[in-house]
């Protein structure tokens, strides 16, 4: 059984010894202080007219007159103050991702007319205080990143215990204090300072975890909310991975078996399993020697994951993989266009920021063995994309501070709101989003045949729709299909089939099919 601290400390009444009649005193309020701030405005940037500022929240709400630690908030005051109807508080996702500059890439949208846009950095990140680590850099040394041999498994390990290391020695005291619940109640704060009695949201990825925690916490205190790409709040972080590695897996299929119905362009196969064995034909090739542009393994199963999620690539990769080919029978040489020149490496970024892996922490982590057999699992099944990286050991499984609090369970005691999810993402998978909307009872917006990661502000449809629900409070239907804003090269099929309406029957028993399953199983 989880046990949770509260969200706020509520002292006791004082009974009051009056001259006749005894009373009993109101409570103090004990983040009275915290709320009473008047943020000092400035120009974010010279002639913008963004504004940003910093507040003061407590490192520990359990304790909230110890120590304080600060937070960086921007606002983009709404343009339309005839018709203003509050605030829109904004959140990119990461955990660690920065959000003071999305006030200012919203200003564009037609919800800048109605809300002042607010923006911030969460508490450990960006220009807020920071909680930094010990840089560790060159992640893991294998042969094959993404097909390691056994004999490898190891350094995986060792490089997230070293992870854990640098982030314990320079972080250690902030680190119990960064997580999830906390940023909820920072964003309560910001709420209280701006004088609004509620707050309406727009989260990204890991921001619609966050949304849900606030709505859990304050449910008297949030009106309208999306939640784009969305978490399942019943799943552990580790569970969502393996839906995102299962996505991976989903997407290499579908490309295939639309590759394989047009083998008169491309000329890899008359079916799925025709297409991918080319696939792995490469693979075996570049075990001995690079191939085309192709420099080794990580390369293609890289350009394969990725090029697969984002459907304008589907074409491209066809043609460059036909090339490859090409040159492993002998029969051709070949430049790849997209391989070669936009292909992601497996690398880690080097970073300082500590955020992202401490907040993680808030979740249980598989240990060595269960990581192993996963990782071997995908290596041999379905190894593109970063699948086998998905599965590695996680710092987390080595965690080295106390965990003061977990996830809170989700639940909307608020008014309806919009969760949006694509059924192609491979960061956070369509099943999520679906459980997502399932869970808080929220109206969902489907994206199908789509890899992006994030939809307002970029797809027309959803666009409009959050709009109008933001705007003027109309809800969109309970289940609503949106298409991909660039979906597929247009090569028609060599034999023709209502492929749009298929997909979208398809998307709707899926999402059917997902609501079924979660009726049955109740929430952890």
């Amino acid at each position: 059984m989880r046990v949770r601290r509260s969200g706020s400390v509520l002292l006791a009444g004082v009974l009051l010894l009056a001259t006749a009649t005894p009373a009993l005193a109101a409570p103090t309020d004990p983040l009275a202080d915290f709320h009473q701030q008047q943020p000092s405005w400035s120009p974010c940037k010279a002639g913008s007219p963004t504004e940003c500022a910093s507040i003061t929240v407590p490192l520990d709400y359990a304790n909230p007159g110890g120590n304080r630690i600060r937070v960086a908030i921007s606002r983009h005051k709404a343009t339309d103050q005839a018709h203003r109807r509050g605030i829109l508080l904004l959140n990119p996702g990461g955990p660690g991702g920065s959000g003071l500059g999305l006030a200012d890439r919203l200003a564009k949208q037609q919800v800048a007319g109605v809300y002042d846009l607010v923006g911030f950095d969460p508490r450990g990140i960006g220009k807020s205080t920071k909680l930094q680590c010990t840089e560790v850099t060159g992640g893991p040394q294998v042969k094959n990143p993404t097909r390691p041999d056994d004999a490898d498994l190891p350094t995986y390990t060792a490089w997230a215990q070293q992870q854990e290391h640098a982030c314990q020695e320079a972080g250690g005291g902030l680190r119990p204090y960064i997580n999830t619940n906390n940023t909820a109640r920072d964003m309560d704060i910001i709420r209280a300072v701006l004088g609004e009695p509620k707050l309406n949201y727009l989260g990204y990825s890991y921001g619609t975890q966050l949304g849900a925690t606030y709505g859990t916490l304050f449910p008297s205190r949030l009106d309208r909310n999306v939640l784009d790409s969305a978490m399942d709040p019943n799943k552990t972080w580790h569970e969502q991975d393996v839906d995102s590695v299962e996505a991976i897996g989903q997407n290499v299929n579908d490309w295939a078996a639309w590759v394989a119905a047009r083998n008169n362009t491309f000329h890899l196969g008359t079916d799925a399993k025709q297409v991918k064995a080319g696939v792995e034909e490469i693979a075996t090739a570049l075990r001995t020697k690079p191939v085309a542009k192709l420099k080794d393994l990580a390369e293609l199963d890289s350009s394969v994951g990725l090029y697969t999620r984002f459907r304008q690539g589907w074409a491209p990769l066809a043609k460059d993989l036909k090339a490859a080919l090409d040159e492993v029978h002998g029969t051709g040489t070949a430049d790849l266009s997209v391989a070669a020149g936009i292909a992601r490496k497996r690398t880690l970024e080097k970073t300082v920021d500590g955020a992202y892996n401490t907040v993680l922490c808030e979740w249980d982590w598989p240990d060595e063995r269960t990581s192993y057999r996963k990782m071997k699992q995908y290596r041999d099944t379905m190894p593109y994309g970063d699948a086998v990286g998905f599965m590695a050991p996680t710092p987390c499984a080595f965690r080295s501070f106390t965990r003061l609090e977990t996830a809170l369970p989700a639940k909307r005691d608020y008014p309806v709101g919009i969760v949006v999810q694509a059924e192609g993402d491979t960061q956070t998978a369509y099943p999520n989003g679906v459980a997502m909307a399932h869970t808080l009872g929220d109206n969902l917006i489907s994206v199908r045949n789509e890899g992006v990661h994030g939809h307002y502000g970029s797809n027309t449809c959803v666009t409009a729709l959050v709009d109008d629900y933001l705007i003027n409070g109309v809800l969109p239907g309970s289940h609503t299909v949106c298409d991909p804003q660039q979906g597929p090269a247009d090569i028609p099929p060599d034999t023709q089939r209502s492929a749009v309406a298929a997909d979208i029957a398809s998307l709707a028993t899926t999402a059917q099919q997902i609501d079924a399953q979660l009726a049955e199983s109740p929430a952890k």
